[in-house]
This record gives structure tokens, C-alpha cells and sequence, in this order.
């Protein structure tokens, strides 16, 4: 991979791109502004057109199915859920050399919440359990299978060989015996044994927008799926601090079980980013230092 590029295959986007793809798929929306707008997301680039819209293009291929997803559910969740989600304005297509289907959203207005600053925390975490619940309670038949919503057992293998690269970079810090020892005792708690719920399946503080503290948006919609309950419990150790943490807990009314998955399901997600994205993305792996850290420090 070149330097700066966070995945290989990575295809080259820019602002000159997006203007030609969108005078082609869409010229009644060839006349606003395009400019980068510069995120933590890994996955997609965004770009804002005009002030109302932004254009969403995969980086790599995989996001492209996950655009496709999108297309076909969001519209079909929005109206049950109690906060505003992303709404596709238009499909694109490959053209201009780029290979993949790319979207036009509706812009959504907030700011990503930083975990360490959060100006009303424990309302956020009722918002945040607000959704989590409403997800949960969706039965749209046809679900697919969310991203990493399987058997924790599953991550075992990927997780690691994280700790392991951990332990080469010993300019990172991670006591890497604590978090091997957090990860054996999440693989000993029950897989869970209900029904799959509904999921986002990927609630980094990059995908939550907020606004005077609370939440107004969740985007970014292409882990979703149906899986196990523990997988939207990731903002107890992404983004909270310990008190908004319980509350959000007990909002969600969670069984033991299934916090000690959704702590490991976290933390998984949180070794394997930092050593694949320490030099790329400073959100991602400011973020994986500040779940590991959360993690270690107690429940």
C-alpha cells in the first residue's frame, strides 16, 4: 500500500471524480459545490454537494455491497426508528473509471461525538439505548446476517493475531496478558440463544452525529443485519465514560451475558484496528486506545 492508504485495492478519489460522475448520472445536480469532507471512516469517501446533499463512493469493493444494502433497507427502517438515518437521493453507477455503485444522501447536520468530550452524556446514553432497543424491536422479514452478529468464537482467530502484533509494537502500551485475559473470559460467556435482533451492527462514534450533546442521526447502515444483541453494545466502551455507561446498561436492561459479549465484542474490534490502522486513520486508532483503555479499567 502506498503511504496514507489505508487498504490495499484501495481505489483513488477525488474531488474532480465526483463532479464528473455527478454531471453524468445526475446533471440536475451538476451545479453545486463538491468538496471533501474529511472523516474517520474507513470504508467510503464522503464528499458534500452543495449544502444539502453528499455523495457517498466505496473505497473498496466491499463497500460497494454495502451501498447496495443500504439502498434496499434504509428506507425501509427509517420510519421505525426514533432517530433520523441516512435517506438515499440517488443511485449511481460505475462510469469515469470508477468500478463501483456509489449514492447521493441527504445531508445530515451534527457533529461526531469525541469519547472524553461529551457535553451530556448520560443523555446521549438514553438516546443511544433508545435506538439500540428500537432496533431490536424491528421484525422486517429477509434480514441479512450482520457483519460479525455470529458466534463470538468467530472473531477468536483475527483477534489474536492482533494481540500478537500488539505485542511487536511495544511503543503502543497494551498489556497485552490483560487483554487476553478479557478475551478468554468473553469466550467463556454463552453465545447468545435467542432470536437474531436487528442490528447497525457498527456504532463507532465516527457513525453518531450529535448536536447540543444529544443524538440526531445514525449513519452509515452497512454491518446491519440480524445477530447477536451484544453487537450494538459498542458505545458503553467507545465513546461513554463509567456513569453514562451504567445507565445505558440499565435503559437496555442487559443480562450479564451479554454485556461480558458486548465488552468483548468491543474490544475485539478495538485490537484489531489499532495495529491495521495506527499509521492510516488517527480517529480509528485513537479510538481502539481509548476502548482498550476503557476496558481494562473496569466494566
Amino acid at each position: 500500500m502506498s503511504a496514507g492508504q489505508m487498504h490495499a485495492g484501495q481505489f483513488p478519489v477525488d474531488e474532480d471524480l465526483v463532479r464528473r460522475l455527478v454531471a453524468g448520472r445526475f446533471p440536475r445536480w451538476a451545479g453545486p459545490a463538491v468538496e471533501r469532507f474529511a472523516s474517520g471512516g474507513t470504508v467510503n469517501a464522503m464528499y458534500r454537494l452543495g449544502d444539502d446533499m453528499a455523495v457517498r463512493l466505496p473505497l473498496v469493493k466491499g463497500g460497494a455491497e454495502d451501498l447496495a444494502m443500504e439502498r434496499e433497507w434504509l428506507p425501509r427502517l427509517a420510519p421505525l426508528l426514533p432517530t433520523a438515518i441516512p435517506e438515499v437521493l440517488g443511485s449511481g453507477e460505475p462510469a469515469e473509471g470508477y468500478p463501483w455503485p456509489w449514492s447521493v444522501y441527504r445531508w445530515r447536520a451534527g457533529e461526531n461525538p469525541q469519547e472524553g468530550a461529551l457535553s451530556e452524556p448520560v443523555l446521549l446514553a438514553k438516546d443511544l439505548a433508545a435506538f439500540v432497543a428500537a432496533m431490536r424491536s424491528i421484525t422486517l422479514p429477509g434480514a441479512p446476517a450482520a457483519h460479525r452478529g455470529g458466534p463470538l468464537a468467530s472473531l477468536d482467530a483475527e483477534t489474536r493475531a492482533a494481540i500478537e502484533e500488539l505485542r511487536a509494537i511495544p511503543q503502543e502500551g497494551v498489556d497485552c496478558d490483560a487483554v487476553t485475559a478479557v478475551w478468554d473470559d468473553a469466550l467463556r460467556t454463552p453465545d447468545w440463544d435467542g432470536p437474531p435482533v436487528w442490528l447497525h451492527a457498527d456504532l463507532m462514534p465516527g457513525n453518531l452525529l450529535v448536536a447540543g450533546g444529544r443524538l440526531t442521526s445514525v449513519i452509515d447502515f452497512g454491518c446491519m443485519g440480524v445477530g447477536d444483541p451484544a453487537c450494538d453494545l459498542f458505545p458503553a466502551w467507545n465513546l461513554l465514560p463509567p456513569d453514562a455507561r451504567k445507565v445505558f446498561r440499565e435503559t437496555l436492561d442487559v443480562d450479564d451475558a451479554t454485556w461480558t459479549r458486548g465488552r468483548g465484542r468491543t474490544l475485539s474490534q478495538a485490537l484489531i484496528a489499532l495495529p491495521y490502522y495506527r499509521k492510516t486513520n488517527p480517529a480509528m486508532a485513537r479510538n481502539a486506545r481509548h476502548v482498550i483503555g476503557a476496558v481494562l479499567g473496569g466494566d
